[in-house]
């Protein structure tokens, strides 16, 4: 069959009424925002019967969930394959590229629903599918964060322009999923973690809307730049994807620029800063994984109609541009998978940190003017309606701040479930031991840890201090082995090393290790105390020197006593040691394969 060039297909589209909005079609194929002239946008039940009809009217479609909220709502996943592929493993042996679009994950931000729906019904009722169909298919989540979308309201939003009503930002358990990606505490985000080890689809795009300063853009974006994605997967979002997606959507009537972070709030020709997020947010979780991510972040202040246009051109020309080239962006992935899997590389960045570096970006903002508050105390800005084009410097060259030599494998006690079930959620591989297994391994010991005293995201993460050692263990059977040649490796540097931004034990996974559980009764230690002073003169120095130099330690009985149950052979020298060991020999352990039974789908 020839193909169609992708042009002239969307040029039939529009012939076919179902591509710009506003335009008449049948009134039972208007969607809500259509119907209210974009000051409203569908409920969830709406969403979903809209979905449903959209299923009903073509075979290509099909409408499914992926999970379940905390509040026990349908988690919904639209697919479009114009070869009726609705399996993943048939998906993946397609050859198709697979494209995730997400979202409503901050259900206040909903965009991102209402051009879904423009984008799927222009597929479905035109009854003559896009080009880009014919090498994609496409995968939509709606509205990822259903149970916020349900908290609807007129207040929900102070910043955004309509709709009149929107949703909330975070869960029913008030977790943030976009913070969520690597902890995983949500059960939307256990569901998305299943999702998305079934597809491993080639692209996510998520779609959000701004908060911030006021500028000309109707729309931004951002995409990962750095050390975190693979080289591979850099230069195919560099050479194919972000510059023909700008100039697309500029053309469209949209002005378009990477993602707006100011410097200073309160001064915008200070410039703008970039830089390496955790791999809890979506687009640097999408990196861990080797995959491109693409964040779309309409801008708050325009209104609704030209929002949903804006990231409804984003998501059409993102859809054309790997249609195009399906190939380049499959081998990309491809690419980097394989070398993933081959090995990491060595140090592997942890951590990335911004330099004092900059490079010139022209900003289209407006004037602006400051003034002083009596409400605050503090000094505002006002933005004027006068456009500005200004040279701003653009803070987004990094430096690795942290680093780690990858093990062959990391070893984990069975007793810690909560570790390896997040590890299989994410699909990481894992093995287990058949037999006890004696092994030189690496360990960390956390000393000094300190908890955020305020709560994020529903706990209260841990720092601490990290001491490397080194010793000879049996490892009983049932122990979990994690190697690192596999695809999902740096997710599980991630999750492992405690020195990452997103590190299990930095979560609060692994609190109980810094406990102390045995005490010495006072008159016990003081008679121990004083044998110890007797038989080791370097050690009573010690003691003394430190009466001298720290007032506080000299007058705390229970200070000056602890100082040597520590150093006794009573003190318990597992407390504050990593259960997670690494192997850094190569070494054939006796292994099977392991999943555990609660993330299996």
């Amino acid at each position: 069959m020839n193909r169609i060039p992708v042009s002239i297909a969307w040029i039939a589209l529009v012939s076919l009424g179902c591509t710009a909005l506003g335009q008449a079609v049948e009134d039972r194929w208007l969607t809500k925002a259509e119907r209210t002239q974009f000051r409203e946008t569908a409920r969830y039940d709406e969403t979903m019967a809209f979905c449903r009809q959209l299923e009903k009217a073509s075979k290509f479609v099909k409408v499914t969930s992926f999970g379940k909220s905390a509040e026990g709502r349908q988690l919904p996943l639209v697919i479009l394959s114009s070869q009726c592929i609705f399996d993943p493993k048939k998906a993946t042996a397609s050859g198709k590229a697979i494209v995730l679009i997400q979202s409503g994950i901050h259900a206040g931000e909903i965009d991102g629903k209402d051009a879904s729906l423009l984008l799927l019904r222009d597929a479905v009722v035109a009854k003559k599918f896009p080009v880009f169909l014919e090498n994609v298919i496409l995968l939509v989540i709606p509205i990822y964060n259903v149970d916020g979308h349900e908290r609807f309201g007129p207040y929900n939003r102070i910043n955004q322009n309509g709709p009149e009503e929107m949703g909330w930002r975070v869960t029913a358990q008030n977790l943030n999923l976009n913070h969520d990606y690597m902890k995983a505490d949500a059960p939307e985000t256990q569901a998305w973690l299943r999702l998305f080890t079934q597809w491993l689809p080639d692209l996510v795009v998520d779609c959000h809307v701004t908060d911030g300063a006021d500028y000309q853009y109707s729309v931004t974006y951002a995409v990962e730049r750095h050390e975190n994605l693979h080289p591979a997967i850099r230069r195919w979002q560099e050479e194919k994807l972000v510059r023909r997606v700008i100039a697309n959507v500029e053309a469209a009537g949209h002005k378009m620029s990477q993602y707006i972070w100011l410097k200073d709030d309160k001064d915008p020709t200070k410039g703008l800063i970039g830089g390496v997020a955790p791999p809890r947010l979506s687009t640097p979780y999408a990196a861990a994984q080797n995959r491109p991510g693409f964040l779309i972040e309409t801008h708050m202040l325009k209104d609704y109609r030209t929002r949903v246009d804006a990231t409804l051109r984003v998501l059409r020309s993102i859809l054309e541009v790997v249609s195009d080239d399906m190939e380049s962006l499959r081998r990309a992935v491809r690419i980097a998978d394989e070398q993933t899997r081959q090995g990491l590389e060595n140090p592997f960045p942890l951590r990335f940190e911004l330099t004092d570096n900059s490079t010139p970006f022209r900003f289209d903002g407006y004037r602006f003017e400051h003034g002083q508050s009596e409400i605050s105390g503090a000094q505002y800005i006002t933005y004027a309606k006068e456009p500005i084009s200004v040279e701003i410097p653009l803070y987004d060259q990094v430096r690795v701040a942290a680093s780690v030599a990858p093990p062959r494998a990391y070893l984990i006690p069975n007793v810690w479930k909560d570790v390896i079930e997040r590890l299989a959620l994410h699909g990481v591989a894992m093995q287990r031991l058949k037999s006890p297994t004696e092994v030189d391994v690496e360990l960390y010991r956390l000393m000094n840890p300190r908890w955020q005293q305020t709560p994020y995201e529903g706990r209260h993460p841990v720092t601490y201090l990290v001491e490397k050692f080194r010793e000879r263990r049996t490892y009983p059977a049932g122990t979990i082995v994690v190697p690192l040649n596999q695809r999902a490796a740096k997710v599980a540097v991630f999750l492992l090393e405690p020195e990452s931004p997103d590190a299990i034990a930095a979560w609060g996974f692994l609190d109980a290790i810094f406990e102390q559980k045995e005490y010495a009764e006072d008159y016990v230690i003081e008679k121990v105390a004083r044998e110890m002073i007797r038989d080791n003169p370097t050690l009573k120095e010690e003691f003394e020197q430190l009466l001298k130099s720290d007032s506080s330690f000299a007058a705390s009985p229970s200070a000056r006593l602890n100082f040597f149950y520590r150093r006794s052979p009573y003190w318990d020298k597992q407390m504050g040691v990593y259960p997670v060991a690494r192997l850094v020999s190569e070494i054939s352990l006796p292994t099977e394969d392991y999943k555990p039974k609660t993330v299996q789908p």
